[in-house]
């Protein structure tokens, strides 16, 4: 036991750390601390903070040591994964020496079987969404050599994305069995022609009658499905996983709260020129909500940041559209601050500008350098659409009420599946509730099966980045549940049949009738 907990506490596990949330969460910049004493200058993030500092410092001085030394083998690709007995660390890299390393517990239930890539997905959705609202990492640190911004911004961020992970008082990572989920992808709803006229007549109404052409960018989603997107693929991911988390009304507190800003203030249009920090100000303004990075050893310089990852922070007034104080706050009838964004592949920070009407919601990017600026802008804005636009949004519910087949829509009798597209970066899959009546047995096999695709995947990637791939494998699991899997080129398939037919030809047929009618025969063999 004592030599376990020693193992333990190398590899950055302490028995008297607060490993009872079963993970560990790290953000280090490898060009900092340098020299010796100067260690704990590479850490941006650390969570829990409650961490001894002997623990954060062997956590993250063991992968940056192995980080160097897999770079000697694989300059594009060093370490990824590290097995230990009782945990795995989970590598990711989203910006030149920047990284960020989860220490995850295994799971007493299937624990040789972890996904380590389902870990990496999350590490890249977080990273994702924090510069869609700070900016990159690397930029905050530039901008403020001492860090204190990049940490505070970082420690706000994450305490509130990891808050949708809390199953009680524990952090839950994606497990087995959420084997049949793609992160970082967007799901569609499907439409007949004659509505998916009518959205791009609405779309062209938007981007073409509201102050002057000012609307650059929208995005459409019912419930939780996109309708419409004028963004690059990468954008629409990002802004699109935050809708759902946030903006759509499955996500918004159901207590609607009537107060109007537009009728207390001004509304603040941040600088254009300091996108970066546009969204930070200095302590002696109290405008946002309060965060501090309460890392041990971190000066004790604090920063008000948005926290745009809270929950109920968004409510819908009665003319529509959704307010929200993340980006400012009341002060004494002063002004408060419009939502902004930074779009990643465009390269430009956006106003957001959010209506809804019942399950249907519009959002509308502003540039920030418009000419939409103070309470009148927004206020004409805003007006146009409901003037100009309102009756055409109306119609629009409306028929896709009537169209929609509920939260079942997508079942396919007999079948559990995922189909992604990752050119488009699309999914559709089994609803969950459908998925739950799979056996664990099954489950665990799946996500075996997925996590051996991984590294086929990777590998290939590796050996040759320009050519697509075709994989086929069909199996048997022990419960007698057939196990499938296609990939063609970006194109996947993964698929649970219970309670099928033994024989392989009836395996190979579901997939032909399933992929002829609901993947356009992309995986037929003929």
């Amino acid at each position: 036991m004592e030599e376990k907990d020693k193992q333990n506490s190398s590899m950055g596990l302490s028995s008297n750390s607060n490993s009872s949330e079963g993970l560990q969460l790290c953000v280090f910049d490898m060009r900092r601390g340098q020299h010796e004493g100067q260690e704990l200058d590479k850490i941006l993030l650390f969570h829990p903070t409650s961490c001894p500092l002997t623990s954060q410092l062997s956590v993250i001085g063991l992968g940056e040591g192995l980080i160097t030394f897999t770079r000697i083998f694989s300059p594009e690709a060093p370490c990824e994964v590290i097995e230990a007995d009782k945990h795995s660390h989970v590598f990711y890299q989203p910006e030149p020496d920047i990284w960020m390393v989860m220490v995850v517990e295994k799971s007493k239930e299937f624990d040789e079987i972890g996904r380590h890539h389902a870990l990496q997905a999350v590490l890249k959705e977080a990273h994702f969404l924090f510069t869609m609202f700070y900016g990159s990492i690397r930029a905050l640190l530039e901008k403020q050599p001492n860090g204190a911004t990049a940490r505070s911004c970082l420690h706000a961020f994450f305490s509130d994305y990891l808050s949708d992970f809390l199953v009680g008082k524990k952090l839950q990572m994606p497990s087995f069995r959420e084997s049949l989920v793609e992160r970082g992808t967007i799901q569609m709803l499907s439409m007949q022609r004659e509505t998916a006229l009518e959205v791009q007549s609405l779309v062209r109404l938007l981007e073409s009658s509201l102050t002057g052409n000012i609307v650059q960018n929208s995005l459409i989603l019912f419930h939780d499905l996109l309708v419409s997107t004028t963004l690059p693929p990468g954008d629409t991911t990002n802004l699109f996983t935050y809708a759902v988390l946030r903006l759509t009304p499955n996500a918004i507190s159901s207590s609607v709260n009537s107060r109007s800003y537009l009728r207390r203030g001004n509304v603040a249009v941040p600088d254009p020129v300091s996108s970066v920090l546009s969204n930070i100000t200095p302590v002696s303004e109290e405008v946002y909500p309060t965060s501090r990075d309460t890392s041990p050893g971190r000066q004790e310089q604090r920063f008000h940041v948005p926290r745009p990852l809270q929950h109920d922070r968004w409510w819908r007034e009665k003319d529509g559209f959704l307010v929200t104080d993340i980006w400012g706050a009341e002060m004494a009838g002063r002004s408060v601050v419009s939502p902004t964004v930074w779009l990643q592949q465009t390269e430009e920070r956006m106003h957001m500008c959010v209506y809804q009407q019942k399950n249907l919601t519009i959002i509308l990017l502003i540039p920030a350098g418009s000419s939409v600026n103070g309470v009148h802008g927004i206020s004409v804005l805003k007006q146009q659409l409901l003037e100009n636009a309102s009756l055409k949004i109306l119609n629009l519910e409306e028929k896709l009420t009537k169209q929609w087949g509920g939260g079942n829509m997508y079942h396919v009798a007999g079948y559990r599946y995922l189909f992604c597209n990752h050119d488009r970066n699309l999914s559709r899959a089994s609803p969950p509730g459908k998925v739950t009546t799979l056996s664990k047995s099954s489950l665990a096999a799946l996500c075996k099966l997925r996590a051996e695709v991984d590294l086929v995947k990777k590998r290939a990637e590796r050996d040759d980045p320009t050519h697509e791939h075709d994989l086929e494998v069909c199996m048997r699991a022990k419960n007698s549940s057939w196990i499938i899997c296609r990939v063609d080129g970006r194109n996947e398939l993964y698929m649970v049949l219970e309670k099928a037919s033994e024989t392989l030809i009836y395996a190979s047929d579901a997939v032909e009738k399933f992929s002829k009618r609901y993947c356009n025969g992309v995986f037929s063999s003929d």
